[in-house]
């Protein structure tokens, strides 16, 4: 709100008895720092209470008067959340039948016989604006809920939209490859396809997943010493493949020295791909994006800039804000949930820094400008070496109620050489813990009966599953789920859908 506006809907409106008391009185509030706007007729205050007003103070005498029906229709009409103080100075004397009429058709209505203490007078109209403050307030917190629920309203329905995406093709090659039953080259064409859709529905999921850690405060940094360069690096190797698919060229224009700060790299990496990504995906074909980097004023500053599709002035502010999308911009995306920026800026501001967006206009690009703290000295970076896989014939216990997922997962780990047993419950499951006597257990979490939690404490309790590697299989990957698994008896939370490579490494990692 303008502070014009604002004004307007603090001030007193006033109609007094006579013109020499609307002046007295004018003079008493007004040395109470109150405003005051004094109208010379009722219809003229009808009319300025259209443009705001924090409270009225009426004379009885103007009660009487024939536009009294005006302002009684006017205070009728308020919105819910207003109840306009209304001041009555009343003659002294008998009860006025104007005032009661006054009483019973207006609300919120406070007689002052007259004559009347300036103190007492005072204090009540300053009660009244503060009233009529509170009021505001309210305003102010049901616009932002309507706002906030037409943002979500719109997010689940991009949400659907996009989850339906990846589900089409999927259900598609699924059917062709159960009616053509096609040679091995064209089921490869459908194979990678499908992996390409369940990828890009797992980011669609960890975006939200991201979201709920951070809104939560349940994010931890993984803090140490790096190049802001090679973070540059990393980011335009993860988005590479949206570049390149859309044809842009993309300027990288870094430093010869190094940029030296304490962050997480993988975090740091994330917001910067975000970034490139946005600048992909908004920028129609053959686009240019430029990422430069460079230090100054003891900053690290980072900007990736595109001709693309732009944003519109009243958006900048808000770009960044949970369930914002720019008009438009959903139609030129090749998909996504409109949160990228959401993520960007909670993990800049977890790592000390700040994140601001620049267009000219709709049609003229956007620049994202980053700033972080950097360090005194250069970082030093530690090259690590990639572990050496080790193979082993081990025996696996797979344990989901979901007997597809069982039966799949199983079939995954016989193919990569191990030998399994499959379980659709943690009876089953201890039914054949003895003969088994497995090296590794999967286990879903969230079965009927015996859950996960207890079927992994009585694994631990039983001497065939004493040094058996325990997995905990899940789609709940909060850090409190994860102490749950910890304490339960598992060596190891993973997230559903599971990244098949992540549980090769991890029990290639594993030393029987």
């Amino acid at each position: 709100m303008s502070e014009t506006a604002d004004a307007l809907e603090c001030r007193v409106l006033m109609r007094g008895a006579t013109a020499r008391d609307a002046l007295m009185t004018r003079a008493v509030l007004e040395r109470a720092d109150v405003q005051v706007q004094t109208c010379s007729t009722l219809a003229e205050l009808v009319d300025e209470l259209a443009r705001g007003a924090g409270a009225l103070v009426l004379a009885e005498e103007a009660l009487a008067d024939p536009a009294a029906t005006g302002l009684t229709q006017a205070l009728q009409r308020q919105p819910p959340w207003s109840d306009l103080p209304v001041l009555v100075l009343a003659r002294q004397g008998a009860d006025s039948r104007v005032v009661a009429e006054a009483m019973d058709s207006v609300a919120n209505v406070t007689v002052i016989e007259r004559p009347m203490r300036v103190a007492a007078f005072v204090s009540s109209v300053r009660s009244a604006l503060r009233a009529r403050k509170r009021q505001y307030d309210l305003r102010a917190t049901l616009e932002g809920l309507r706002v906030a629920d037409q943002r979500k309203t719109e997010f689940l329905a991009t949400l659907a939209h996009e989850l339906r995406n990846p589900l089409a093709p999927l259900q598609t090659a699924l059917t062709l490859l159960k009616r053509k039953r096609p040679g091995p080259d064209e089921a490869a064409r459908h194979y990678d396809m499908m992996r390409r859709q369940i990828d890009h529905m797992v980011r669609l999921v960890n975006d939200l997943m991201e979201i709920s850690r951070i809104t939560r405060g349940r994010i931890e940094l993984d803090m140490g010493p790096i190049d802001l360069r090679q973070v540059l690096r990393d980011a335009v190797e993860l988005s590479r493949p949206l570049l390149d698919a859309a044809q842009h060229q993309l300027a990288l224009r870094l430093p010869e020295g190094p940029l030296p700060l304490a962050g997480d790299s993988v975090r740091l990496t994330q917001v910067f791909s975000n970034l490139l990504n946005n600048a992909a995906k908004y920028t129609p074909a053959a686009g240019h994006v430029v990422l430069t980097a460079q230090a100054q004023d003891g900053q690290a500053v980072v900007g990736v800039q595109d001709d693309g599709i732009g944003i519109a002035p009243d958006m900048l502010d808000t770009v960044f804000d949970m369930f914002v999308q720019v008009s438009g911009a959903s139609k030129a995306a090749q998909g996504g949930l409109g949160i990228g920026l959401t993520l960007a800026r909670s993990l800049v501001e977890l790592h000390g820094g700040r994140i601001v967006a620049h267009s000219a206009g709709l049609g003229q690009g956007s620049t994202f400008t980053v700033r972080l703290p950097l360090q005194a000295e250069p970082a030093v970076e530690t090259p690590v070496d990639a572990p050496a896989a080790t193979a082993a014939a081990l025996t696996a216990l797979v344990v989901d109620d979901n007997r597809d997922a069982a039966d799949s997962l199983a079939e995954f780990l016989e193919a990569v050489g191990m030998s399994t047993g499959v379980a659709y419950s943690g009876a089953q499951a201890l039914e054949l813990l003895p003969e088994l006597r497995p090296d590794l257990a999967i286990l879903d979490i969230g079965m009927p009966g015996m859950d996960g939690y207890e079927l992994a404490r009585r694994l631990r309790q039983h001497p065939a599953g004493q040094r058996t590697l325990l997995v905990a299989l899940t789609g709940w990957g909060q850090q409190r789920d994860r102490e749950a698994t910890a304490e339960a008896g598992f060596d190891h939370h993973l997230v559903k859908p599971l990244d098949p490579e992540q549980l090769i490494a991890l029990v290639e990692g594993f030393s029987r």
